[in-house]
């Protein structure tokens, strides 16, 4: 399939697809005569792979190494790594994974319980009751 198609498949715009191409992360399979890049479905997954961990702040060299695990584990890439080790190596990745999702639950937590805050101010400011209270002003003694 043609980078429009692989597009609207993954979400990604022409730009992201064509920087992971140049970065060596998602390299077409093939092109046609005219040059256009295509696509397979292993590419596909590739870039979906790529997606989920761009939220957790994976950087591309991180990208790289967990492709090319799955790669070697898959079969795809020749590898002189044992097997036993590719799945520590991907249970690594899972691990980060995990840590950064609960990093950015706590954050969400937090942000929600700001919105919260910012709810029940709005709503206490237009029923008619007075505003909170300032916070205390510090003064330093000399």
């Amino acid at each position: 399939m043609q980078i429009g198609e692989v597009s609207e498949r993954v979400g990604y715009s022409l730009r992201t697809i064509r920087y992971y191409d140049e970065m060596g992360l998602v390299t077409p399979s093939a092109r046609t005569p005219g040059g256009f890049r295509l696509y397979t479905e292993m590419d596909v997954y590739r870039l979906l792979v790529l997606k989920r961990m761009k939220p957790l702040d994976f950087s591309l060299d991180e990208m790289r190494d967990l492709l090319a695990t799955l790669d070697a584990l898959d079969g795809r890439l020749p590898s002189s790594t044992p097997r036993a080790e590719l799945f520590d190596q991907l249970d690594g990745f899972r691990a980060a994974a995990d840590a950064r999702v609960e990093k950015l639950r706590q954050r969400l937590a937090m942000a929600e319980e700001f919105a919260q805050q910012l709810r029940d101010e709005a709503a206490g400011r237009t029923d008619g009751s007075s505003p909170a209270p300032e916070p205390p002003v510090r003064t330093t003694s000399a």
